[in-house]
């Protein structure tokens, strides 16, 4: 059974704290106790995720999360896997320990509960992720994960920019990856993928979550994909839906207005970019796949690839849906290139059964399925590998 990602309920999840005391005034004299080494439990490993310098949490060859935690005050602590419950026991020197059921691989967020509190871990970094900053746990693949793994290949840059929109009337924060050729092949101009995170998410989510330039750097470093520029929005879904987010319609949707008449202009004025549609593509998970929906379908003269992953696709009558677009097959399949739907296993999104409609109808729709996995990052890390190679190739 996948531990699923959050949407709309908030998944939560794992790790490792400790509190020290602050040094006291006219203490610098003192001898400072005798170093001890810690020991570690046989067999274990530090987290990926983990601050350099912390020894915790930790996983075994079985893939058990071991968490240790220094709190002589906390009463009750508890470790929360996405709504999984871990109780935490103490020793006589206030030390919390747990070793967790094997997980999964992929990516997990946890959170710790001291006392009924939640908090983040201070002994990993922190994720967007559930509408605020949570733990991350990464349990690898082992082989199966060398795609999102940092190897020894030419690698790229993700930087940070920030431009104004005039549609939301504020300065936006964007992710931009460009391919590690951009800096020297500075004649050279390059295709656009945009890439939406989803539901409770953020910009940061396909860099830090996703492991996007990773994926990027090599899939390009084995020519299964064509160098390109990847942009990376915050899509308005911080907050998850509810009261006071209007209509579901309306939920994100700004998006579009603000991709179309700031957001794309900013990018080709500021980057090298190939600006014709042919050279524009555009994917998003979950809510990102709904809101990719809403932005290509109305104007497929500005865009001629579309990916949704794990698409927040739901009620949609496909013979009516943005003004009969799927009704004209021939043109459709003309002007979008590639039209990709994927989804994991253990979810139930719906992309297989679109897909076949879609078909059915004349559609060019290609069905992909990562198996074993729910709605959760590794779906999506894998959806982008499949997604990418069939990229600017026209």
């Amino acid at each position: 059974m996948r531990i699923v990602h959050c949407f709309l309920v908030l998944m939560l999840s794992v790790s490792t704290i400790t509190l020290s005391a602050q040094p006291q005034r006219g203490s610098r004299n003192q001898t400072p106790p005798p170093y001890v080494a810690p020991v570690y439990p046989d067999g274990t490993t530090a987290t990926e995720n983990n601050i350099p310098g912390y020894g915790y949490p930790r996983l075994d060859a079985q893939n058990r999360a071991y968490f240790s935690i220094e709190a002589p005050q906390v009463q009750k602590m508890v470790v929360d896997i996405c709504n999984k419950k871990y109780d935490m026991n103490r020793d006589d020197k206030g030390v919390w320990t747990v070793t967790t059921d094997p997980l999964v691989v992929g990516f997990h967020y946890y959170f710790l509960e001291a006392d009924g509190f939640r908090v983040s871990d201070p002994a990993v970094y922190t994720y967007f992720g559930c509408s605020r900053d949570a733990s991350g746990i990464d349990v690898p693949e082992g082989a199966a994960g060398d795609y999102y793994s940092i190897r020894n290949v030419a690698h790229g840059q993700v930087r940070e920019c920030v431009y104004y929109s005039e549609v939301s009337k504020k300065f936006r924060r964007i992710y931009v990856y460009t391919p590690a050729e951009y800096e020297k092949n500075i004649s050279e101009k390059y295709p656009v993928l945009y890439l939406q995170h989803g539901m409770g998410e953020d910009q940061t989510g396909w860099s830090k979550q996703g492991r996007m330039q990773y994926i990027m750097d090599n899939l390009i470093a084995e020519k299964k994909a064509e160098p390109m520029i990847v942009v990376m929005e915050s899509g308005d879904v911080e907050a998850s839906f509810g009261p006071g987010s209007g209509s579901i319609e309306e939920y994100g949707a700004a998006l579009t207005k603000i991709m179309i008449n700031d957001l794309i202009p900013y990018i080709d004025n500021t980057f090298r970019t190939l600006t014709d549609r042919d050279h524009r593509a555009m994917a998003g998970l979950s809510w990102g796949g709904r809101q990719t929906f809403q932005t290509v379908l109305p104007n497929i003269d500005k865009f001629s690839y579309l990916g949704t992953f794990s698409g927040a696709i739901f009620g949609m009558d496909l013979k009516t849906a943005y003004n009969g677009v799927f009704n004209n097959p021939d043109e459709f399949n003309k002007k979008i290139h590639y039209f990709f739907m994927g989804m994991g296993s253990e979810e139930n999104f719906g992309a297989e059964r679109t897909v076949q409609q879609l078909n059915d109808m004349g559609i060019n729709a290609v069905y992909y399925e990562s198996e074993g996995t729910a709605h959760e990052w590794l779906t999506w890390r894998r959806c982008l590998k499949e997604f990418v190679p069939h990229l600017f190739k026209n």
